[in-house]
């Protein structure tokens, strides 16, 4: 129960956990536990593995844990905290995010432990008569209690009838998989609730539910988003992993802590303890940012992140940097600096380049670059745009 509680928001009922805990342990069952991810973006980040670190806890507790590709309801769109209809997937779209899934959510799970689902298994065969027999099981009072529901249909925002169907469909979901646990962030409450009331309509022990927290991103104040640029994907590189938690505020690092860290809570506390009498916080967010780096990378990876780190706090060079060989123009025997920085590709255009410059982020072999006309000639140039980006361009 311990482990199931840590940093969760709730575990609904508790009393029926225990319960189901209880004769776990009585008959060396393991408890089946679901987490159903829709594959609408190519990429993981860290804001899911909150929910995949739990799922990771409770596996090592020797329980079965389910990871569910919502390949069928992506086809939907999930309408949890949306103010408007969410535009639907193709399935060649689906596909190709669903192929990343399990590869970057193994970085997590133990894939040798983890039983890999996909929700068009039963729900393509439900048909047109499956899904109106499914349909007369909730009614739409209950459906209209939904917050981004009823909030839209007070404000005579459009709601589409299919997107009744998506809660409907995910609570099926635990239907098929018989499921004891399903898991799932806040904004998916709603969702789980309605597995447990399917379950019962078809007979079945109503699974639980636990919901853990939205993880705020790198801002400390939107949850981490790709589309708000305040995520860390896992699958980025390991100098950038850990450069990028450091760079979030000491307060939010401990709730990160809690969050995304293995640690037991008493050595988070020990650690919170040192930083309030005088230890520099700082210690402790490098140590939460190898853990992270090491976790998705390797133990070296994030030895030599913190090196590189290092390296560049102190106006250094990191020790690979990219090269690109870049030719002039015809005619031309120069080209200027922010043109020189997009090809580089170091700035998305030549006007970002021109505001770093007037900001003082752009370096050209080490020096700060003021003029925004500036024209470098043929030969070889080390390129710095603010702390960690680096190229070496030569022209000619």
């Amino acid at each position: 129960m311990a482990v199931s509680l840590r940093g969760c928001e709730e575990l609904l009922p508790q009393d029926d956990w225990l319960k189901k805990l209880a004769r776990s342990e009585a008959t060396g069952k393991p408890l089946r536990i679901k987490l159903g991810l829709d594959p609408t973006a190519p990429d993981i980040h860290l804001g899911h593995t909150v929910v995949l670190n739990k799922m990771r806890q409770l596996q090592d507790l020797g329980h079965q844990v389910i990871f569910l590709i919502g390949d069928f309801t992506s086809l939907i769109g999930d309408p949890s905290g949306r103010n408007a209809t969410r535009p639907a997937l193709t399935a060649e779209q689906i596909k190709a995010n669903a192929e990343t899934y399990y590869r970057q959510a193994s970085m997590v799970l133990d894939p040798s432990r983890t039983e890999i689902r996909y929700n068009s298994e039963w729900s393509d065969p439900l048909g047109a008569r499956g899904m109106i027999q499914l349909a007369a099981k909730y009614n739409v009072a209950r459906m209209m209690e939904r917050d981004d529901f009823n909030k839209r249909f007070k404000e005579g925002r459009s709601i589409s009838v299919h997107e009744f169907l998506y809660p409907l469909m995910q609570g099926y979901d635990s239907v098929a998989l018989k499921s004891d646990l399903e898991l799932g962030g806040t904004d998916q409450k709603f969702n789980l609730l309605v597995g447990r009331h399917l379950q019962a309509e078809y007979g079945q022990e109503p699974q639980c539910i636990l919901t853990m927290p939205l993880l705020e991103g790198l801002d400390g104040i939107e949850k981490m988003s790709k589309s708000k640029n305040n995520y860390i994907g896992i699958s980025e590189d390991a100098n950038t992993m850990f450069a990028k938690v450091l760079s979030i505020s000491d307060d939010l690092m401990w709730r990160w802590f809690t969050l995304l860290s293995f640690q037991s809570e008493a050595a988070i506390a020990a650690l919170k303890a040192q930083v309030q009498a005088g230890r520099n916080p700082k210690d402790a967010k490098v140590a939460l940012a190898k853990e992270i780096t090491a976790r998705f990378h390797s133990s070296a990876a994030a030895d030599a992140a913190e090196q590189d780190f290092i390296n560049r706090s102190k106006g250094g060079v990191p020790e690979q940097v990219p090269e690109l060989l870049l030719p002039l123009a015809e005619g031309t025997s120069s080209m200027g600096i922010a043109a020189l920085l997009k090809m580089a590709g170091l700035v998305a255009s030549s006007g970002e380049g021109n505001r770093l410059i007037d900001g003082g982020g752009v370096r050209v072999d080490s020096g700060v670059v003021s003029d925004k006309g500036l024209k470098l000639g043929r030969g070889a140039y080390l390129l710095q745009v603010g702390k960690r980006k680096f190229v070496r361009v030569t022209l000619n």
